[in-house]
């Protein structure tokens, strides 16, 4: 599964509104670096700013190009010889838009990680890291039908954390449990639905504690 074209580097544009929808309840922003290994700001900001208004609120924000890009966040810069910059996601979905276009919605989570972008690292497209997320929320305040694929406690549970139904996986996002082992990890079709792969072993570890994919890009910790 993969998406159709690789996103470029997370862009502000600074054209939409400067004030927030009338949208209640609040969002959670993350602000890591290297794929989520260190964490440098978590916390929380109301729903209806965009993603941009967000995070200036929380961090010290340079941009460039008259503001369509994030340079720096907190006076760490994004460096075009070392192939490192900032990029977001929402609800562990890379954002296709500028961060001035997306506005949060209550329980969004907005996450900004400082990476290399070398080699294929430019884009990726879904990561495991906001779990339970993308299943409850999705992006742009549109949820798809959510779906579990396995057999056993430990399914039964992560079905009630992403508000699963049963039936056919067509059109849905999947959440497949796979007695193999392997690495917990996300990737996107085309026409944007969401499939998650786990072991069985990693999925019962999970079920007990969904904190252990917070923050990473793939695997639980």
């Amino acid at each position: 599964m993969r998406r159709p074209a690789p996103l470029v580097l997370a862009l502000a544009l600074v054209l939409a509104g400067c004030g927030g929808a009338r949208e209640r309840g609040t969002a959670t922003l993350w602000v890591t670096r290297d794929r989520g290994a260190h964490v440098l700001y978590t916390g929380t900001v109301p729903a209806g700013l965009t993603a941009m208004q967000a995070l200036e609120r929380r961090a010290d924000v340079k941009t460039r190009y008259g503001g369509r890009f994030v340079q720096a966040i907190d006076r760490v810069e994004g460096d075009a010889s070392r192939q490192r910059d900032w990029f977001y996601f929402v609800n562990g979905i890379e954002a296709d838009r500028g961060a001035a276009e997306y506005r949060l919605h209550a329980g969004d989570v907005e996450w900004w990680d400082y990476r290399s972008w070398k080699g294929r690292g430019m884009s990726v497209p879904v990561v495991v890291g906001a779990f339970p997320e993308p299943f409850l929320h999705g992006f742009l305040g549109k949820r798809r039908r959510a779906v579990v694929v396995g057999r056993s406690d430990a399914a039964r549970k992560i079905a009630r954390l992403i508000h699963a139904t049963g039936g056919s996986t067509r059109g849905a996002n999947v959440f497949r449990i796979r007695p193999q082992t392997g690495r917990f990890q996300a990737t996107m079709s085309t026409d944007g639905r969401v499939l998650f792969v786990i072991s069985t072993a990693d999925a019962a570890r999970l079920a007990a504690n969904p904190k252990l994919a917070r923050f990473h890009y793939e695997g639980l910790g």
